[in-house]
């Protein structure tokens, strides 16, 4: 059995008579990588600044590796990448990263984390001289010179092109394949389904909606697509056999629901190849992650 990296209970987050965090609960084992979604304003960053010990709760628990945050011994086992601020912006990476070292007592080689993040220890450019994207990778290494047993991320791969969010979502993937925890908050939804094995959705202080993407989707027994709208269906339900509902859910966007497989993915491609038809975003489920967050969003308003 995993061990709880995170125990969230009943956490309320309040600035005067506002209410940020709303009776907010959640875990997350050692090894899996959580993600916090939701509208600017969902309660996303309060939730964090609670769980790394930099804002106290109104009410409700945390507890890392069963210790409050506010504990030494609690706080040494996590990294923190913060969307803004962690560097020292006219400090050399290497430099940074050799200070932020000192502070702990069995740091990661500096060094080495720079390489492994595409960044030239021996360069001799000031951080604040950096491309974004650069910043975003010295921060992360930063974040992981304690050697983290649980890592909280705020939108990781802002600013990174391609190739380097490529590179950074795999190496987040072996660290949650080595053992660490991972709390990750983003807008980047392709990010999420790419890495997240559990998803929380956040609307206005609420937890409106958690589950893996697949569970929260609808993948399993649904498959969607999308085309020209008004087509006429009648020869695919022919095509795809019993056992398959086809309707179209919306102009345009077309969902067969019955049990998903390779087979029907093919059948699929293969009935609009022959009819002329240019599907796309042909995928498991009946929405996206973008569609959940935004009937989150109009719920809660």
């Amino acid at each position: 059995m995993s061990q709880t990296a995170l125990q969230v209970d009943d956490l309320v987050v309040r600035y005067g008579v506002f209410c940020a965090v709303d009776q907010v609960s959640f875990s997350v084992a050692a090894g899996q990588v959580t993600a916090l979604v939701g509208p600017n304003g969902a309660g996303k960053t309060s939730t964090i600044e609670v769980c790394t010990g930099l804002r106290m709760p109104f009410s409700g628990s945390v507890r890392l590796f069963g210790r409050p945050p506010t504990e030494l011994a609690a706080r040494a086992r996590i990294g923190v990448m913060l969307q803004l601020g962690g560097l020292y912006p006219t400090a050399k990476p290497m430099e940074w990263l050799t200070y932020l070292a000192r502070l702990y007592s069995d740091p990661a080689d500096p060094g080495t984390l720079l390489r492994s993040l595409g960044i030239d220890p021996k360069t001799k450019t000031a951080t604040r001289r950096m491309s974004g994207g650069e910043q975003q990778r010295v921060k992360l290494a930063a974040a992981l010179l304690p050697q983290p047993d649980l890592l909280f991320l705020d939108e990781p791969t802002a600013g990174l092109d391609p190739a380097a969010r490529r590179d950074l979502l795999a190496a987040l993937s072996t660290l949650s394949s080595e053992g660490a925890a991972i709390v990750l908050t983003t807008h980047q939804l392709a990010d999420v389904e790419e890495i997240a094995d559990f998803v929380l959705v956040l609307a206005a202080g609420h937890l409106v909606a958690s589950g893996t993407v697949a569970e929260l989707v609808g993948a399993g027994n649904t498959m969607s697509f999308r085309a020209t709208a008004g087509l006429d269906l009648s020869t695919l339900a022919k095509a795809l056999g019993a056992g398959f509902e086809i309707r179209e859910a919306r102009p345009g966007q077309y969902l067969v629901n019955g049990l998903t497989s390779p087979q029907l993915l093919a059948d699929i491609t293969k009935w609009c190849a022959a009819n002329g038809v240019q599907a796309t975003e042909i995928r498991s489920g009946a929405r996206t992650l973008e569609d959940i967050v935004i009937e989150a969003t109009r719920g809660q308003k």
